[in-house]
C-alpha cells in the first residue's frame, strides 16, 4: 500500500473515531491547558487514537497497561519523544495528525498518553 493512500486511511480512520467517541468522553486529564480550549483527552481522541489505539504503523499503544511500549522510547528521556512527535518518526508524520496543535498541545498530548498508559 502506498504512503498517500495509509496517510488518507489514517485521516478517515481518525474522523471515524472523532465521530464515534465524540459523544463518548468522559472527564479525563487535563495536563496542560497549553492553547485556548486545549483539551489533551479530547485531541487524543481526534488526532491520535487512531494509530495509538491499534498501534498502527509501529505507534506505542496507549491505554492501561501499555507503558511497556513507551519505555523503550524513553529511555532518551521525554524531550525526545517529544521532539520525534514533534518532527515526526518512523512512519508518523510531524505532529501526527495534530495538524493544529503547537510544540506545548504536543508535549500535553505525548504527557497524556504516558499518564493514560500507566
Amino acid at each position: 500500500m502506498n504512503n498517500f493512500l495509509k496517510a488518507g486511511l489514517m485521516v478517515m480512520t481518525a474522523c471515524a473515531a472523532t465521530a464515534s467517541f465524540a459523544d463518548n468522553s468522559k472527564a479525563g486529564l487535563q495536563l496542560a491547558q497549553v492553547s485556548d480550549g486545549f483539551n489533551a483527552e479530547q485531541k487524543y481522541m481526534a488526532s491520535c487514537f487512531a494509530c495509538h489505539s491499534t498501534g498502527a504503523a509501529g505507534a506505542p499503544k496507549v491505554g492501561a497497561g501499555m507503558m511497556g511500549e513507551w519505555e523503550p522510547r524513553l529511555e532518551k528521556g521525554l524531550d525526545a519523544v517529544v521532539a520525534n512527535a514533534i518532527n515526526g518518526v518512523n512512519a508518523m508524520p510531524a505532529k501526527g495528525l495534530c495538524f493544529d496543535c503547537n510544540e506545548d498541545d504536543i508535549r500535553a498530548l505525548v504527557e497524556y498518553m504516558l499518564e493514560t498508559s500507566q
